[in-house]
C-alpha cells in the first residue's frame, strides 16, 4: 500500500475538486477510479483518493517520480482534451497542487511510517493554507516543528506538512497539512479545545498561523481507493 515518502524522493500531487451534491461527487470517485486503474504514464508512482465527509469533494493523493513526468501528462492530448473537460463539468472548483514534503510526524504505533490506503480507518484532514512567498517558511515552520505536542492528543495519528511548489486553481504560495486521525470523534474534540485548555506550543503555534495565513480552506475525507505502479 502506498507510503509517503517523507525523504523528498517524490513530487506529490494533490488534485483537490470541489462539488456541490452527492451524484456528482460519486461521478468523479468513478471517473478518477477509471484513470488510476488504468494509469501507466512514465513517472507516476501511486494515486491515493479521498472522499469528501464534511464537504463534498474529492482528493487523489498522488506520487510522481519528477515535475518533468508530471508536465508531460498535463501536456498530453488525454488529459487537455478528455480528462479535464470531464472533471470540470462535474467541478465547482479545481486545484491541482504541486508540492514536496517537508515535515512529518507520527504517532509511536505508527513507527515513523505514515500509510494512506484504504486498509486503514483514517479520518483525513487536508488543511490549505495560503501565504505571502516571503513567509512560506515560517509558516512550514508553524505548520511543522510547531505542532509536536500534538503527539500527546488522544486520538492523533500522523500530520504531514507539505511546501507549495507551484499549481493550477490556486494564486500565490502556500502550504497543506494531510493529518490523520483515529476517527471524527477525537478530530473535533481537538478542534473544540478551550483556548484556556491549550497547551502553550499550540497557542503559540496557532497565533503564528493566524498572523501569517492569508487564506485557509479545510476538508476531511476517508481513503476509498488506491493504487501503486508496479
Amino acid at each position: 500500500m502506498p507510503k509517503i515518502a517523507a525523504d523528498g524522493k517524490y513530487l506529490i500531487v494533490l488534485n483537490l475538486f470541489s462539488t456541490d451534491a452527492a451524484d456528482k461527487q460519486e461521478s468523479l470517485l468513478g471517473a478518477m477510479r477509471e484513470i488510476v486503474d488504468s494509469a501507466a504514464y512514465p513517472g507516476w508512482v501511486s494515486s491515493t483518493m479521498h472522499s469528501g465527509t464534511d464537504r463534498f469533494g474529492t482528493a487523489n493523493f498522488i506520487q510522481w517520480r519528477s515535475t518533468e513526468d508530471l508536465e508531460k501528462r498535463y501536456a498530453g492530448e488525454e488529459f487537455k482534451h478528455r480528462t479535464m473537460p470531464l472533471f470540470t463539468e462535474m467541478t465547482t472548483s479545481i486545484r491541482l497542487l504541486q508540492n514536496e514534503i517537508v515535515h512529518t510526524l507520527q504517532a509511536p504505533e505508527l513507527d515513523g511510517v505514515t500509510e494512506i490506503s484504504t486498509s486503514r480507518d483514517d479520518y483525513t484532514v487536508i488543511d490549505i493554507v495560503s501565504v505571502a512567498p516571503e513567509n512560506q517558511d515560517v509558516l512550514i515552520e508553524a505548520l511543522g516543528a510547531g505542532h509536536e505536542f500534538l503527539l500527546k492528543v488522544p486520538g492523533f495519528r500522523s500530520s504531514t506538512v507539505l511546501r507549495g511548489l507551484r499549481a493550477r486553481g490556486l494564486d500565490g504560495s502556500f502550504a497543506v497539512v494531510y493529518a490523520q486521525w483515529a476517527d471524527k470523534a477525537a478530530y473535533d474534540a481537538y478542534r473544540t479545545t478551550p483556548q484556556s485548555e491549550q497547551p502553550a506550543e499550540r497557542l503559540a503555534a496557532e497565533a503564528r498561523i493566524d498572523e501569517l495565513a492569508t487564506a485557509r480552506d479545510s476538508n476531511t475525507y476517508r481513503v476509498v481507493h488506491s493504487r501503486s505502479a508496479a
